[in-house]
């Protein structure tokens, strides 16, 4: 059973809607946000902290890894929310890693994440 992990747009978000490619635009500033702290400690940080090969389909983003140690995350956009859902298939490195990714997502746009396991945490000003 696969395991599912959203971030909703509430009216107090910085975010009217989300896309897709805004999405896929969060999930380069977080690997460019790895790199450079990967060049200050002068180590290959972004290939620890992003495993994963971005593949974008019509309706979804697959993040395929690159090792082992990862399996695939998808991101789907829905209406006024972003959905992370992990496989049947998918490691604990990928839970960590869609764990991580969704809360950069929801501060990112000020919204309501619901985690995987089913606890809500606010990045917006209530």
């Amino acid at each position: 059973m696969a395991h599912t992990a959203t971030i909703e747009l509430v009216p107090a978000s910085t975010w009217e809607t989300v896309t897709l490619e805004q999405c896929k635009q969060l999930l380069e500033q977080y690997r460019n946000i790895a790199q450079k702290t990967g060049e200050q400690l002068a180590w290959d940080y972004a290939q620890s902290a992003f495993p994963y090969d971005i593949v974008t389909k019509e309706d979804r983003i697959l993040l395929v890894g690159k090792d082992d140690r990862y399996h695939m995350i998808e991101c789907c956009v829905h209406d006024r929310a972003v959905q992370f859902v992990l496989p049947k298939q998918a490691t604990h490195g990928d839970k960590g890693k869609a764990n991580e990714l969704c809360k950069f997502f929801a501060k990112q746009m000020a919204g309501k994440l619901h985690l995987f396991n089913g606890r809500i945490m606010y990045y917006y000003k209530r």
